[in-house]
């Protein structure tokens, strides 16, 4: 943890940190990809650069973690350091390039405070970098020491396409070189990397639709509009270039949202558009341990036509023996209740002492489901999520 020195240097300097972080972020990634052009162009998302979702996101993550720190200094995220690493080690993050990040934020913070970056305040702020990025390398060296160097990356082809609802394709992926499909966890995910016309090499990730011990990998690729912006040129991409007989680069399965291979406590499995992916796998591999405690499955989405793995999500979960599930459309077909029409609304739900949760969709979604279910007497502890996306700091609380 912080020395006594560097934690009473870093709670003088976080609101000074913490006011000048947008323009500290927008300094940093000016400098990194001047510097670098291969960053933006291969591994950095561009469509959210291009919307200003990421400018934020690395050096309030920082700032986040310098607070905590601050606040309850015997007490380390590991969950969201956890959660951060698996998105590192999906796209394949290498020790140096911690170097290269410090090496362009410190300049970005010392040109934007000026003079206030003394040489006590930079070294402070050094000891709460390398605290992070020590702790996120420690957490990526295990994950590849499963998954494969540098992410596990191979060939895969792909075998399948479905158009599986309005803007939703499922991908059906056999490993190209003819070896054995990597064991994953239900809830997981692959990063996929295309070439896109420009030649830039875009990474994004994508649940895995099924639980471990296929022959194949699915996923759900739901085509994002982007308003004129590079938001959803990947999937946008797959959905317009990629068919049966072409070839995709695919990860080792990562991602920290996993059911509990064990357990036989009441669960809750609650989503929002193609959040429902990891779900489907989750229900199947219930059926298939024969889970018999409640489960509980929520699920919210714009219509019915839009309901990606529909067939799926409601038969895994008429498999099981204890199970009931409840669905909000926005735009909902004749006939559908009205108390479920709109926003979801756990109110009227009895939710069994002692659930589980596992939460996947929009971070507003989240938040208000994990709110209604902490008023419901469910364990904050219990509760877990998976977010994609530059917000992975701001799913936190």
């Amino acid at each position: 943890m912080l020395t006594q020195q560097s934690a009473a240097t870093v709670r003088a300097t976080l609101p000074a940190v913490g006011a000048a972080i947008g323009e500290i972020s927008a300094c940093f990634y000016d400098r990194l990809f001047t510097a670098h052009p291969e960053l933006l162009r291969d591994l950095f998302n561009r469509g959210n650069q291009a919307a200003g979702t990421q400018r934020q996101a690395l050096a309030g993550s920082i700032a986040a973690f310098a607070a905590h720190l601050v606040e309850r200094p015997d007490d380390r995220p590991d969950a969201m350091l956890r959660r951060i690493a698996h998105k590192h080690a999906s796209l394949g993050i290498a020790p140096e390039q911690y170097e290269v990040v410090h090496e362009h934020l410190s300049a970005a913070i010392a040109a934007v405070l000026g003079e206030a970056v003394t040489p006590a305040v930079a070294a402070a702020w050094d000891e709460v970098y390398w605290l992070m990025a020590n702790a996120l390398m420690a957490i990526e060296r295990q994950l590849y020491a499963k998954g494969g160097t540098g992410g596990g990356w191979r060939e895969w082809e792909v075998v399948g396409r479905a158009e599986e609802a309005a803007d939703v394709v499922v991908f059906e992926l056999r490993p190209g070189d003819g070896g054995p499909v990597p064991v994953h966890r239900a809830g997981q995910y692959v990063s996929v990397q295309v070439t896109l016309p420009d030649g830039a090499r875009q990474i994004r990730q994508y649940s895995v639709a099924g639980a471990p011990g296929s022959a194949t990998l699915r996923i759900g690729v739901k085509r994002v509009h982007g308003g004129g912006t590079p938001d959803g040129e990947v999937s946008n991409h797959l959905h317009a270039r990629v068919h049966v007989g072409d070839r995709l680069r695919v990860s080792a399965p990562y991602g920290d949202l996993v059911l509990d291979q064990d357990t036989d406590a009441p669960l809750l499995l609650a989503s929002a558009g193609i959040g429902v992916t990891p779900m489907v796998a989750m229900l199947e591999q219930l059926v298939l341990r024969g889970h018999d405690a409640p489960v509980t499955v929520v699920h919210a989405d714009r219509s019915p036509a839009g309901h990606a793995l529909r067939a799926d999500h409601e038969g895994f979960a008429a498999k099981l023996p204890d199970a009931s599930v409840h669905v909000w459309y926005e735009q909902p077909e004749p006939g559908h209740p009205a108390d479920r029409t709109g926003l979801v609304d756990l109110s009227a739900l009895d939710v069994p002492s002692g659930t589980r949760a596992y939460l996947c969709g929009p971070l507003p979604f989240m938040r208000a489901v994990r709110a209604q279910l902490i008023g419901k007497g469910v364990a904050p502890a219990d509760i877990h999520y998976e977010v994609f996306g530059p917000d992975l700091w701001l799913a936190r609380d």
